[in-house]
């Protein structure tokens, strides 16, 4: 039986095939795109527990998706967590985060073993 279901979206197909890879050995549902639009349709498909954003991507930005996840009352209070490469100063980060609401985030230089120590502090 599937774990807890994560919705993960990063334009970098290599990071996102570890990604999905990882935490499906450490039995979590895992949906992976390449683009933030959709995790903006599945969403509502598929109703995650967790969602993993990188910031810059080709399409939508993370800030527009979860933005927009908020916006929708049957998403809003979803966990995400922005899955960075992006070098910004942690207050700008901070700020960005707090108006969007139930955010987290970590640099994509960090190990995995830090990141699902995140999911594990938000879904278990």
């Amino acid at each position: 039986m599937a774990g807890k279901r994560i919705l993960i979206a990063d334009d970098d197909l290599e990071i996102l095939d570890v990604l999905v890879r990882k935490l499906r050995e450490n039995n979590y549902e895992v949906m992976g795109f390449q683009e933030g639009k959709d995790v903006m349709e599945k969403c509502k498909i598929c109703n995650p527990d967790l969602i993993l954003l990188d910031i810059v991507m080709r399409d939508v930005d993370g800030y527009t998706v979860a933005h927009t996840l908020r916006e929708d009352k049957a998403l809003e209070n979803i966990p995400i967590i922005f899955v960075t490469a992006q070098e910004l100063e942690y207050s700008v980060i901070s700020k960005r985060l707090a108006e969007i609401g139930h955010c987290d985030f970590i640099a994509k230089s960090r190990t995995f073993d830090e990141l699902l120590a995140k999911i594990k502090e938000k879904i278990g």
